[in-house]
C-alpha cells in the first residue's frame, strides 16, 4: 500500500487584524476545505505589543474558522532577548520612534521559515503601501531575499500588483481569486470583509516601539543595562508610570492606586521605592545609581504629584 503524500502547509502569519483575518479566509478559499494545502494560523506575542486585538480574541475567530493556531511567545526566554538585540539594534534602522518594521518583518518570517518544507510557504496579510517603512516594494524585496524566501511569501491582499509566487506558478494558488490592493485605505479590506461577513477589531494603540516616549524610555534603558541583563518584569515597568530619565537613574512615579500597586509588586532588591506613610499620594521608585542625588530627587516627585504633606516612608 502507497504512503498517503502529506499535503504542503500554508502557514499565515496572524495578528488578528482586519488584513491577517482577510488573508486567512482568502486561502480558506483556496484550498478546498484544505483538501489542496493545510492552513496553520500563527500569532507571534511580543513584549511591546504586535496584534491587533486580545490573544484570546485571535485565538476564538481561529477556532471558528477551524483552522490550527500556533503562538510563538516572545515575552521569555532566547526569543525575548534576541529580539530586544533585534529592537536596540536592528540592520535595516529604525523608524520614527524605536520601531525597527523591518528587522521585525524578517525576525517573524525566519521563525515560521523554521517550520516549512518542501512545497509549504507563508501568506501574510500585508497591503502594498500600506505601511511607510515595511510595506513598500524595496522593504518587501528586502524581507524577501533577507530570509532567502524569495517566491515562498504570498500576499494574496496585494500579489496582483506584485511578483507571482512558487505556490501561484505550481497551480496551488489560483491568481485570478487575488487581489491587487494598494494604499492606506481600508475601504476594499472592510467591503471584503462585508464579503465574508466577518467581525475585526478596529485599530488601537498598536506598536509601542512606534510612541516616541516609550521609545524615549526603552533608549535610555538600553544605555544603562546590557541586553542580556534585561528581563520581562523591566519592560512592564517601562509600560507605567511618569518616567524621569537620567544618564545613570530613572525615576518612576505611578499616577494612580493601580501603578502604585504594580510598582510595589514588580520591585526588586536594587530598587528603592518611597511614598507617604499614611495619607495618599504617589509610590516612587528608583532604578538604577541610588545615591543622594537620586533620592532627594524621588522625595521631590513623591511631593510634587500629591497636596499631601505627610511623612515619607523609604522601601
Amino acid at each position: 500500500m502507497k504512503k498517503q503524500k502529506s499535503l504542503p502547509i500554508c502557514y499565515v502569519l496572524f495578528s488578528g487584524g482586519l488584513d491577517s483575518r482577510l488573508a486567512l479566509k482568502l486561502m480558506q478559499d483556496q484550498s478546498e476545505n484544505q483538501t489542496k494545502f493545510k492552513i496553520i494560523a500563527v500569532t507571534f506575542k511580543f513584549p511591546f505589543g504586535s496584534g491587533c486585538c486580545q490573544s484570546d480574541c485571535s485565538f476564538k475567530f481561529t477556532q471558528v474558522q477551524n483552522i490550527e493556531h500556533k503562538i510563538i511567545d516572545c515575552n521569555q526566554g532566547e526569543l525575548f532577548t534576541e529580539y530586544l538585540q533585534i529592537v536596540k539594534q536592528p540592520k535595516f534602522g529604525h523608524g520614527s520612534g524605536i520601531n525597527p518594521c523591518i528587522d521585525c518583518r524578517i525576525f517573524i518570517i525566519n521563525k515560521t521559515k523554521a517550520m516549512l518544507k518542501n512545497n509549504d510557504f507563508i501568506v501574510t496579510g500585508e497591503v502594498l503601501g500600506e505601511r511607510p517603512m515595511s510595506q513598500h516594494k524595496k522593504a518587501m524585496l528586502a524581507i524577501d531575499q533577507d530570509t532567502k524566501l524569495k517566491g515562498k511569501i504570498l500576499r494574496p491582499l496585494s500579489a496582483k500588483v506584485l511578483e507571482e509566487t512558487i505556490p501561484e506558478k505550481k497551480g496551488l494558488i489560483d491568481r485570478g481569486k487575488l487581489f491587487g490592493i494598494s494604499g492606506r485605505s481600508r475601504k476594499p479590506q472592510m467591503a471584503l470583509a462585508d464579503h465574508y461577513k466577518i467581525t475585526y477589531p478596529h485599530p488601537a494603540g498598536g506598536c509601542l516601539l512606534c510612541e516616541q516616549v516609550f521609545a524615549e524610555r526603552l533608549d535610555n534603558f538600553f544605555k544603562r543595562k546590557k541586553i542580556k541583563d534585561i528581563t520581562p518584569r523591566d519592560i512592564s515597568l517601562l509600560r507605567i508610570g511618569r518616567h524621569f530619565l537620567s544618564d545613570k537613574y530613572n525615576i518612576i512615579v505611578g499616577r494612580n492606586h493601580e501603578e502604585n500597586i504594580l510598582l510595589k509588586n514588580l520591585r526588586d532588591q536594587s530598587e528603592k521605592l518611597f511614598e507617604f506613610k499614611e495619607a495618599t499620594g504617589p509610590t516612587v521608585m528608583i532604578q538604577g545609581t541610588i545615591n543622594k542625588e537620586s533620592i532627594e530627587k524621588a522625595k521631590e516627585f513623591v511631593f510634587k504629584y500629591s497636596k499631601n504633606k505627610d511623612v515619607i516612608i523609604e522601601k
